[in-house]
């Protein structure tokens, strides 16, 4: 009986709005700034030409089921475009007319690109850029941000790391921009949940191929090497944003020990494995339509125009600015397939949501962990808190 009530309840539901709401056009663009990189270290990791779009034309999808009962329609733009010509892509959106615009971009380009939009009045949906700094002082009162924060990330395997009573902590960077920008939230998030940094070294990146006849023999001599006489410590933390030696850290350190961060147990948003709280349905429909398994880019378009979908049903509205307001108010709650609903914290426009601790092959836990409490919600114990933000521009 529960079965067929609730269906029939969502019906009575959508029946109800429609008949308050007006039918409305409910324009957005996704746009994809493309930067050259190398090839990743895995085959697996290359990225499909319909990366993030792919999510977009599911979002579309799903908030046109909704939209029928409403007379509500949603068309999404996809603009892919190398760095040089992303300026000239917004200004095409907005010449358009288009006031909804999520961007996949690294935090310099986003900043610069949001700032424009600013000016037309249009709203900026963070898909990509994990920087905190876009989080805190650097942050835009137009621009949300779905994709999770690198300081969201470290805390997700800081908690993890003491439920499990792995204390110390033997944290391996990177020499790039984002491999540091990782390893300071790491270190951030050990000092927050009382872990012990015993050891900090710092791969170099000199360059050249990362996948070539000779790489995993020279990495084999090279990590063992690399890690010995390290202080005893409980677990390593790889800080690898830029994918050129993390993923070789398990079965070649020196002394045996699980590796977390940038390889081996991973926090992320979204991954093809996940199956529970009904993602089974997203996965499968995912795969029917794109003919391949979901990224975490796809997730965040999907869920960012999602967003969008469900502003635009309860607001009755498609101008930007009521969107935004609608979605940092209280009344505003997503389901998003991660056990409870998302919503966004009013102080720095960040998503709360759960992140998955991800071993390649299934989800092996879901943070927060059970424990870490809050005075608002446990979502809010991962990234910056209010007391923390440098953010001013939600005041």
């Amino acid at each position: 009986m529960r079965q067929i009530i609730a269906p029939l309840l969502a019906v009575l539901l959508y029946v109800g709005l429609a008949g308050h709401a007006s039918a409305l056009d409910v324009k957005a663009a996704v746009l994809r700034i493309d930067y050259p990189r190398l090839l990743p270290i895995s085959r697996y990791d290359l990225r499909p030409e319909d990366l993030g779009f792919a999510g977009a034309m599911l979002a579309d999808e799903d908030n046109g089921t909704t939209g029928t009962f409403l007379g509500h329609t949603y068309e999404t733009e996809q603009i892919a475009v190398p760095p040089e010509e992303a300026d000239a892509a917004l200004e095409q959106i907005l010449a358009d007319g288009i006031r909804l615009i999520v961007v996949m971009a690294e935090g310099r380009d986003l900043l610069r690109l949001t700032d424009r939009a600013a000016q037309d009045d249009a709203l900026v949906l963070n898909a990509t850029a994990p920087e905190a700094s876009l989080r805190s002082e650097e942050c835009r009162a137009s621009l949300l941000h779905i994709a999770p924060s690198n300081l969201m990330l470290a805390d997700a395997i800081a908690q993890f790391s003491v439920w499990k009573k792995w204390d110390e902590w033997f944290l391996v960077s990177g020499s790039n921009y984002a491999d540091t920008s990782l390893a300071d939230a790491y270190r951030r998030a050990a000092r927050k949940f009382g872990l012990n940094i015993v050891e900090e070294r710092v791969f170099a990146d000199t360059g050249g191929s990362r996948r070539t006849d000779s790489g995993h023999v020279l990495v084999q001599r090279q990590l063992p090497t690399f890690t010995q006489g390290a202080k005893r410590h409980d677990v390593l933390i790889a800080a690898d944003g830029t994918d050129y030696f993390a993923r070789y850290l398990p079965y070649h350190l020196s002394s045996p020990r699980p590796v977390m961060g940038s390889a081996g147990l991973r926090p992320v948003t979204f991954h093809a494995a996940h199956e529970a709280w009904g993602t089974t349905q997203y996965q499968t429909r995912f795969e029917a339509l794109s003919g391949r398994y979901a990224h975490a880019e796809d997730y965040n378009v999907w869920l960012a125009l999602r967003v969008i979908g469900e502003a635009v049903t309860r607001a009755s509205t498609v101008d930007a600015q009521a969107i935004r307001d609608y979605a940092l108010s209280d009344a505003f709650e997503l389901a998003a397939f991660k056990g409870q609903k998302v919503t966004f914290r009013d102080w720095n426009g960040q998503m709360r949501q759960p992140i998955l601790l991800y071993d390649g092959m299934i989800t092996v836990s879901v943070s927060p962990q059970e424990g870490f409490l809050h005075q608002v919600s446990p979502l809010d114990t991962l990234g910056l808190d209010r007391p923390e933000t440098e953010c001013t521009s939600f005041n």
